[in-house]
C-alpha cells in the first residue's frame, strides 16, 4: 500500500499515475439512462447521426471514471481527496466504448493555509488519457490537503 501524502509531502512538477480502466457499450448506456440521457450516449445508431458521429460516454460518466481511478491511485492524500473547487474541466475527445483510460495527475502549485494551519490547498492537472495517450478529460483542481501533525 502507498503511504499517505500530506501537503508537506507535494512539491509542484510531480506526477502521480493510475491503473486502468476499461468503458464498454453496457457501461456508457447505464450510466447516461440513470444520469444523462441523451442519444449520443444512449444508442450507438442514433448515435451516429449527432455531433460525436457514433456512441460516446457522457463527460460526467468520464468525470466519475476519473474519480475513480484517482482514489485507487498513486497520489492518496492523508485525509482523502476533498475538492475545494475547480478551475478548468475540458473533454478535448470523446470518451468510446472500449477506450482504456488512466490518469496523470500533476501538481501545480501547493499554498499552506494562513489561517488554518493545519491544512492547505493544492493544485492539481489531472488528465484523462484513453490507450492512444489522447486526453479525453483534463481537470484542474484546488484540493484541501492536511498537513503533517507536529510531534
Amino acid at each position: 500500500m502507498t503511504r499517505e501524502l500530506f501537503l508537506d509531502d507535494l512539491v509542484p512538477g510531480q506526477v502521480y499515475r493510475s491503473g486502468e480502466t476499461t468503458v464498454t457499450e453496457a457501461d456508457i448506456v447505464r450510466f447516461a439512462k440513470d444520469f444523462d440521457p441523451q442519444p449520443f450516449h444512449l444508442d450507438a445508431e442514433r448515435a451516429r447521426a449527432t455531433f460525436f458521429n457514433g456512441l460516446a460516454a457522457s463527460g460526467w460518466h468520464t468525470a466519475s471514471l476519473t474519480m475513480r481511478l484517482l482514489v485507487d491511485g498513486e497520489m492518496r492524500l492523508a485525509g482523502g481527496i476533498i475538492g475545494a473547487g475547480m478551475d478548468e474541466l475540458r473533454w478535448p475527445k470523446p470518451l468510446r466504448p472500449g477506450d482504456t483510460i488512466r490518469l496523470e495527475s500533476e501538481v501545480i502549485e501547493v499554498r499552506p493555509s494562513r489561517s488554518r494551519p493545519s491544512q492547505g490547498l493544492a493544485k492539481v492537472r489531472t488528465t484523462t488519457l484513453n490507450q492512444h495517450g489522447e486526453a479525453v478529460q483534463v481537470l484542474v483542481a484546488n484540493l484541501l490537503v492536511v498537513r503533517r501533525p507536529e510531534g
